[in-house]
């Protein structure tokens, strides 16, 4: 086939072809969804988002398991948020280290923390639900503030940061949990997905499409939970606590997302590949019970990712030199697009700066993620898993 003199063979012509369609949904995706926070912070700059400026009370819901030095070097600065009413309950889930008398001896320092257990010998599969209803019952307040044992807020002023979302129509205040950065490919490779994750559920909220949020940040109304009857459709999961409340329930007018980097929280990022392989696996376990929708359109970026490699690859070897150069100038594109994006956001959120290995992770990570979802997944159904 001839194109303005040029001739091009039947392969190269399906393998360029492929190539720039799958492009362009990277380059959609890139720009509707990664580049979601970005944009959301222009508008803030712009005064085009409301927030609300009284200060509901708020009760902080933290589920412990043998979390006693966590809570030692974190929970203080729970406690000593600056908001005008707000109650810290932590659940000590079945703990056998020192939790029970540390929370014991905080209760005489804070008159603002509550605390209540689960008893040693639990049967749940996710006794951290089972924790977590406990807490929710036991809080005196409608808006409700989770986060983990192992996490700190960046700031003081975490609480009215994620609240001031709360609007009338508002359920759902979707925040950003980091980690810990430390030196490391593996902390790296940690750090990256987190970040890239979280990019993916934050620009999608904020494009109105919300589909999960974390533990390690996330607020919502005590109302909204027993409307949604808790946690009674997942009790026989290992995880969800946070993500599949989340897809059930918000949508594009009831979910915010709080991007101001004062409102991170950080947690001690797995030092170990098994342990973060783990925790990867219990997150992924729990995503064959999202919303078709979901399922759909969280799909659709790795099986674009893949074929985007794949056919530059076919172009490469199969196309001659104006193929060739137009799939370099294809692939050097979304990598800029990549490295401005990811690293830009990196930045507001007082990140590191990822490089080369955004290329290393951006082929590893949905690779290792169809390994779980193909051989892993089954394994975690029906364990009473330990969890942090």
């Amino acid at each position: 086939m001839k194109f303005y003199g040029f001739s091009f063979s039947l392969i190269e012509l399906i393998a360029f072809g492929l190539l720039l369609l799958v492009f362009l949904y990277q380059l959609y995706f890139y720009i509707r969804y990664l580049n979601g926070v970005l944009h959301l912070r222009t508008k803030i700059k712009k005064n085009k988002i409301s927030f609300q400026t009284e200060q509901p009370p708020v009760s902080v819901i933290i589920c412990a398991k043998d979390e006693s030095e966590n809570l030692r070097r974190f929970l203080p600065f729970v406690l000593q948020q600056e908001y005008s009413d707000f109650e810290v309950i932590v659940i000590n889930d079945g703990s056998t280290d020192d939790t029970e008398n540390l929370l014991n001896d905080l209760s005489v320092e804070y008159s603002n923390l509550r605390t209540t257990f689960v008893p040693v010998g639990a049967n749940n599969v996710s006794t951290k639900k089972l924790g977590l209803t406990l807490g929710i019952k036991a809080a005196k307040n409608d808006l409700l503030l989770f986060t983990d044992a192992d996490c700190m807020p960046e700031d003081k002023c975490w609480i009215a940061r994620m609240v001031r979302n709360f609007t009338p129509e508002t359920e759902f205040i979707l925040g950003y949990g980091a980690y810990i950065e430390k030196k490391g490919l593996l902390n790296k490779l940690i750090t990256y997905d987190t970040l890239f994750i979280a990019l993916q559920y934050l620009g999608m909220a904020a494009a109105r499409k919300p589909y999960m949020g974390v533990g390690r940040n996330l607020a919502y109304r005590k109302e909204t939970f027993f409307a949604q009857k808790g946690f009674a459709t997942t009790l026989g999961l290992s995880s969800g606590d946070d993500d599949l409340m989340v897809n059930k329930a918000s949508n594009s007018r009831n979910t915010r997302v709080e991007i101001s980097p004062d409102s991170i929280t950080w947690s001690e990022p797995n030092a170990t590949f098994r342990g973060w392989l783990y925790q990867k696996q219990r997150h992924l376990s729990v995503s064959s019970y999202y919303k078709g929708s979901s399922k759909f359109r969280l799909s659709l970026e790795p099986i674009t990712r893949g074929l985007f490699y794949l056919s530059f690859i076919a172009a490469l070897v199969f196309g001659g030199l104006i193929i060739q150069i137009a799939a370099g100038v294809l692939f050097l594109a979304r990598l800029i697009i990549q490295l401005c994006i990811i690293n830009r956001s990196s930045k507001y959120f007082g990140g590191r700066k990822y490089l080369f290995t955004i290329l290393l992770f951006d082929i590893y990570l949905p690779l290792l993620s169809l390994y779980i979802l193909t051989f892993k997944k089954k394994s975690l159904y029906g364990k009473a898993a330990r969890w942090k």
